[in-house]
């Protein structure tokens, strides 16, 4: 049985996590912190945890936590970076899922969260956990940085078309849609109701965060630099994110190959669904799943390759992610404790 701590368990991706791992056959949550609610029993806060946990969310305690044998960060950035060399040294495995170690380019990252990084050396050797690129990697790793949601969604859609360098790697376009989880648990007036209901927004759009990870992620499957528009949306729903992203293929004859290669690529994916040509994947549809589904289309004789990407943030794109890196960094089968199908309605 995996000894599991969770560091900052009160925001949406830490009850996601104690929602998974609650049923989780071969991981059992043995703390989960909280500053501010320290003392208080999870399921005061989590009524859905009813009768799954008899924990209370404590201060975080280095040496409880050396006691397990993974730790989640579901906390803000900054705070990972602090606590893990500690960590390293205990020989506890991290899965972190903050952005704290996402990014190889340090100045990048301190741009970006407007702070330097205090953990340079952990930073070079965490894995990104992308498992559908890194698999094996993330089996042998010590630290896995826990892609981000949006990145998660862009770089799954454009994958293929970049690892056979069939497009435009300077063209790629990518128009995300969020609900509002993505923002996190704290009151904010901007994500009050009747702030975000009956409307419908672009947010970031001169620069967003989640940019540099998506840039780096695509870099690498395409061997060379490349170019990428990404404009997050804000839309007044709880979960998921739609992605549809466009880029220029440097052929147009091998549209007849799209299909073909997509399902290629991920047929031993267990949560990568590439739907018939011409579908048109729903968030609803990935809702709680730790699945992406996503679809291929073309308008007319255009060279413009259009992919429709959909993810739940808070589990493939999140929580869900780190339970599939978990399992894989632990040698179980990897779907454990993710196989329930998504809710409808």
């Amino acid at each position: 049985m995996i000894k599991v701590g969770i560091v900052g368990g009160t925001g949406y991706t830490g009850v996601e996590l104690l929602r998974i791992l609650a049923t989780h056959p071969e991981a059992e949550v043995i703390c989960i912190t909280s500053r501010s609610e320290a003392g208080m029993p999870v399921a005061d806060m989590y009524p859905n945890l009813r009768g799954h946990y008899e924990l209370e969310f404590s201060e975080p305690d280095a040496s409880v936590l050396a006691s397990c044998d993974l730790v989640f960060f579901a906390t803000p950035h900054g705070v990972a970076m602090r606590m893990v060399p500690e960590l390293m040294a205990s020989g506890v495995r991290v899965v972190d899922l903050s952005a704290d170690f996402r990014l190889k380019d340090l100045d990048t990252w301190a741009n970006w969260y407007g702070m330097p990084h205090e953990s340079a050396d952990w930073a070079e050797k965490a894995v990104y956990g992308l498992p559908e690129v890194a698999r094996e990697a993330i089996r042998d790793a010590q630290l896995v940085a826990n892609p981000g949601c949006y990145p998660t969604a862009v770089q799954l859609g454009f994958l293929p078309l970049l690892e056979h360098g069939l497009v435009n790697p300077a063209r790629l376009i990518a128009d995300a849609k969020s609900g509002a989880s993505g923002a996190g648990r704290q009151g904010k007036i901007g994500m009050l109701h009747g702030e975000i209901g009956e409307s419908f927004k672009a947010y970031g759009a001169s620069g967003h965060r989640h940019l540099p990870e998506i840039r780096q992620g695509l870099t690498a499957a395409a061997g060379k630099g490349v170019g990428v528009t990404f404009v997050p949306h804000l839309i007044p729903m709880i979960r998921g994110i739609e992605a549809t992203l466009y880029a220029e293929l440097d052929n147009p004859q091998d549209f007849d190959r799209l299909q073909a290669l997509y399902e290629a690529r991920f047929k031993n994916e267990p949560f990568v669904d590439v739907m018939p040509f011409g579908s048109h994947p729903e968030t609803r549809s990935v809702r709680g799943a730790n699945h992406c589904r996503m679809a291929l289309h073309r308008q007319e004789d255009s060279n413009i390759v259009i992919v429709s990407s959909v993810i739940d943030n808070l589990v493939k794109g999140a929580a869900g992610q780190a339970v599939q890196n978990m399992n894989i960094m632990f040698s179980l089968d990897e779907t454990m404790g993710l196989n329930a199908p998504a809710l409808l309605p």
